[in-house]
């Protein structure tokens, strides 16, 4: 079986490919048949549209402006609600970022409505089960979820992963396509620790899903360009991240 798409149409398979794998490429259609075993995506036009709602990163130390995003923290214990934790900055050491890393980066919060509706309850009760699955000795996790907008221009890339390939410093994560507007790149790839090519995938519909086992993988997207130099362009996604307590 392929970690490519084909395949996981059901959370074993998913399960099992990142198992094996350490990663899986989720097409929107089978991404959206996972979530749907743990609630709705009722809101899911107000939350996509909040991404219109992002303030600027100026932490960037390439001196770029192309990036735009919203930070929350949650306690996710095994069973039992997931609460939302009071607003903390992100931190990664710079053996995880060593562009961005090494600093406490403060991020405007993701709003109470988005952070507390429909689609983000479901997304983060798909991710726990899958997670704690693939880790059943893990009691409670820190999760962190980013909405991300890399914006591209005449002239500016914007860079998804501004520090390349890279590990995350978690135990897993889920990057969930929301809107992808007038781009073109964006491709994701995957490579083990000594950081050979396990595969490559772009997310270009709404609901498609890369899953990564952090411990295990380094992941990076290209830069994106513009199709149509005259019209906005961006690449819009979630990021959740689970770490173990």
């Amino acid at each position: 079986m392929s970690e490519i798409g084909t395949g996981l149409q059901n959370a074993t398979g998913i399960r099992n490919a990142v198992g094996r794998a350490g990663y899986a490429f989720v097409e929107a259609s089978d991404m959206r048949a996972a979530l749907g075993r743990f609630g709705a995506l009722a809101d899911w036009t107000a939350f996509a549209e909040s991404w219109n709602d992002l303030e600027v990163d100026t932490y960037m130390a390439d001196g770029g402006r192309y990036r735009r995003r919203r930070f929350a923290v949650y306690d996710a214990p095994r069973q039992g609600p997931i609460v939302r934790g009071a607003h903390q900055p992100h931190y990664q050491t710079l053996d995880y970022n060593n562009l961005n890393g090494g600093i406490e980066r403060w991020f405007k919060p993701v709003t109470p409505e988005i952070g507390d509706g429909a689609s983000m309850r479901t997304i983060l009760d798909y991710c726990r089960a899958l997670f704690s699955k693939l880790a059943p000795d893990t009691a409670r996790w820190h999760a962190e979820i980013h909405q991300f907008r890399i914006e591209a221009r005449p002239g500016e890339q914007g860079k998804p992963t501004p520090e390349g390939l890279h590990r995350d410093g978690v135990d897993y994560v889920l990057v969930l396509l929301v809107n992808r507007r007038n781009i073109r790149s964006g491709t994701t790839t995957v490579h083990d620790l000594d950081r050979r090519e396990l595969g490559s995938f772009t997310l270009t519909d709404p609901l498609d899903a890369a899953l990564v086992d952090d411990r295990r993988c380094f992941h990076g997207v290209t830069p994106v360009e513009p199709e149509n130099p005259a019209q906005p362009a961006y690449r819009d996604v979630l990021v959740v991240t689970f770490r173990k307590k």
